[in-house]
């Protein structure tokens, strides 16, 4: 993936440095914690699989800006890269569709920020908000998916953002309202990363992606699956209580939407019989 020089994105909040004390990556260690982080990886809800929250509830408080490491400061331009990557792919999609992209903002911030959907938290990972039509994101979130994590690669950080932005197009397409229940869950998280493929496929030449970046990417989905989350937490699988997919749903809706670019086929999603997806 080559993307350093490239232009950023000029809708984007930077807040960090005013947020509140790190109280959702500080949380202390363990597998509990790890787990409970990779639960919340793309929005999943630690409840839903058994696992409790963490971390005492501050509010936003104003507190000096701070000097930024050299390493945080290449993951925020990195972030802005890909986003702007997001706005031009999906810009001439929604030309094709006949259509207006409303582009979204991404608002870069640390420990906890105020949003349209209420208080959100660096423990949620990156999450979509409708409400604002903005994109959020803790940026130590990607020190934790190759430290804690294991996934490697700067790609699988590129699918965090396209994820969470294919969230933002289901909302503009109509498609959030079909969500309800844990099955409408699913089809809308599985949705969200055939987006991210299909962004991806078009993506591809400017930021020349390898076949080693999808694989990256690939193996990031199978570890935000349901079954795969609830099995390192120890416990048992219940499919009634998924709320993303299994693994290897995430790994092939991501990898068809990629392998395709037909944003089309999204409609899948909602027309497939749920034990078919």
């Amino acid at each position: 993936m080559e993307w350093e020089g490239r232009q950023e994105s000029s809708n984007v909040e930077d807040r960090r440095g005013f947020g509140g004390g790190r109280t959702g990556l500080a949380l202390g260690g363990g597998a509990g914690l790890l787990v409970m982080i990779v639960a919340l990886f793309l929005g999943i809800d630690p409840s839903r699989l058994g696992i409790g929250g963490g971390g005492d509830d501050q509010a936003q408080t104003d507190k000096p800006g701070r000097e930024f490491s050299a390493e945080e400061q290449k993951m925020a331009k990195f972030s802005k890269v890909v986003f702007r990557e997001t706005e031009d792919v999906w810009g001439e999609q929604f030309d094709k569709m006949g259509k207006r992209y409303q582009k979204p903002t991404l608002v870069l911030y640390d420990d906890e920020v105020q949003t349209a959907c209420g208080e959100g938290s660096a423990a949620v990972g990156p999450f979509y908000c409708p409400g604002d039509d903005k994109v959020y994101i803790d940026l130590s979130f990607f020190a934790v998916m190759d430290k804690q994590l294991g996934i490697k690669g700067e790609f699988p950080r590129a699918y965090v953002i396209a994820h969470e932005v294919g969230h933002h197009v289901q909302h503009l397409l109509g498609y959030s309202n079909r969500g309800g229940g844990n099955e409408g869950s699913v089809r809308l998280e599985l949705q969200a990363d055939y987006l991210a493929g299909v962004w991806a496929h078009y993506a591809r030449q400017d930021l020349k992606l390898t076949d080693q970046d999808i694989t990256y990417a690939i193996d990031a989905a199978k570890k935000i699956g349901d079954d795969y989350l609830m099995k390192r937490a120890g416990k048992r699988v219940v499919p009634e209580k998924f709320t993303h997919g299994r693994s290897e749903q995430r790994m092939k809706w991501f990898k068809k939407g990629y392998d395709t670019g037909d944003v089309r086929g999204a409609d899948a999603l909602f027309k497939l019989p749920y034990n078919d997806l």
